[in-house]
């Protein structure tokens, strides 16, 4: 069952008729199918695409190579192009690019450790980059994240309507 939070972003994405897709590494198509388990699904999920392995980021969604290779396929860099990328697949209102590090063996460093994850997310009215480092199990970190993201879209959302 989705968190509350998901649940509540949905509701206020369906209240605005806008819609959402999602542009998947870390969380490899888990966001989806938490969105996708709310009453409003049928009425706001475009699709998604997990694009967990460097050759489908490059392939599927047109990430530059050199993106990759100078920034690591876990950054905001490649995490804002994935998100471009799979607005236009989707042409969607909202875009959700997410990668990051769930658990060790990726690009992580001192300074980007596990538990790292990177956001991009696009709406008719924003363009949200945030990064973040969770703690916990694979599992607990997605989850996090998840929030993390109907949180940001929520908080946008309701900047709209206090201005």
């Amino acid at each position: 069952m989705p968190s509350e939070i998901v649940i509540k972003c949905s509701q206020a994405i369906a209240e605005k008729k806008w819609n959402i897709a999602f542009a998947e590494s870390a969380t490899a198509g888990r966001m989806s199918a938490e969105f996708s388990m709310t009453k409003v699904s049928g009425k706001i999920l475009r699709g998604g695409i997990v694009c967990y392995q460097v050759f489908v980021k490059q392939q599927l969604l047109n990430v530059p190579r050199s993106a990759i290779e100078n920034h690591t396929p876990e950054s905001a860099q490649v995490t804002q192009k994935l998100a471009q990328q799979a607005s236009k697949i989707f042409h969607s209102k909202i875009t959700v690019a997410i990668t990051g590090l769930t658990t060790a063996g990726g690009s992580e460093t001192r300074t980007k450790p596990v538990g790292t994850i990177f956001f991009y997310i696009i709406t008719p009215t924003a363009k949200i980059s945030h990064r973040q480092v969770f703690k916990g199990t694979a599992e607990e970190i997605v989850l996090q994240a998840i929030d993390k993201t109907a949180a940001l879209i929520l908080d946008s959302i309701s900047s709209l309507k206090s201005a």
